[in-house]
C-alpha cells in the first residue's frame, strides 16, 4: 500500500474517542464517516446498556456488516469500531483486505474518566475493563499504527493522518504515540 489508505477502522476500547477521532480523520482525508455503533443489532444494544459485555456470536454478523459495508464502498470510508481482537480484525478485513486500522489507546484512568463524563450513551463504564482484558494489539502483519489519546482530537487526528500517509507496507504496523 502506498499513500493513504482509503478505507480505515478506528478502533479501540469504549471512551478512547473512536466516533470523535474518526470523525476528525474522515474529514481530513475526505472521506465519508460511519459511526460503527450505529450498525449494532438493538439486542447488542440493550445487552451492552444492561451491563452485559457481548460475546463474539454477538459481534460476528455486526463486525462482518462493517466488512460489508468497506466492501461495498466506491469512496473513502472511515468507521469507528472497537475491532478489539485479532479475529475481530481478520472478519472485517474479509470484506475488504486493504483496511488500515488506527488504533486509539490510553490509561485506564483517562479512559474511564472519559466514559463517565459522557451522558447518554449505551456503553457504561462497568464495561471498560472487560474491554481492556479483551483487547489484543495490532500484530505486526496486520496494516496500521497506534495513536495515544492524551491530546486534542485535532492533534491525534492529525497523528493518525500522518502516520497512515506513511503506512508504505501492508505488513508494517507504525506507532506514532506522542
Amino acid at each position: 500500500m502506498t499513500g493513504k489508505p482509503t478505507h480505515v477502522v478506528v478502533m479501540g476500547v469504549a471512551g478512547c474517542g473512536k466516533s470523535t477521532v474518526g470523525a476528525a480523520l474522515a474529514e481530513r482525508l475526505g472521506a465519508r464517516f460511519l459511526d460503527g455503533d450505529s450498525l449494532h443489532p438493538q439486542a447488542n444494544i440493550d445487552k451492552m446498556a444492561a451491563g452485559t459485555p457481548l460475546n463474539d456470536d454477538d459481534r460476528a454478523p455486526w463486525l462482518a456488516e462493517i466488512g460489508r459495508r468497506f466492501s461495498t464502498s466506491d469512496a473513502a470510508l472511515v468507521i469507528a469500531c472497537s475491532a478489539l481482537k485479532r479475529a475481530y480484525r481478520d472478519i472485517i478485513r474479509s470484506g475488504d483486505p486493504s483496511v488500515a486500522f488506527v488504533h486509539l489507546h490510553g490509561t485506564r484512568e483517562l479512559l474511564n474518566e472519559r466514559m463517565n463524563n459522557r451522558p447518554g450513551h449505551f456503553m457504561p463504564a462497568s464495561l471498560l475493563d472487560s474491554q481492556l482484558a479483551t483487547l489484543e494489539a495490532l500484530e505486526v502483519d496486520e496494516s496500521g499504527l497506534s495513536v495515544g489519546i492524551a491530546d486534542s482530537v485535532e492533534a491525534i487526528a492529525e497523528s493518525a493522518e500522518r502516520g497512515l500517509q506513511n503506512l508504505q507496507n501492508p505488513n508494517v504496523t507504525l506507532d506514532t504515540r506522542m
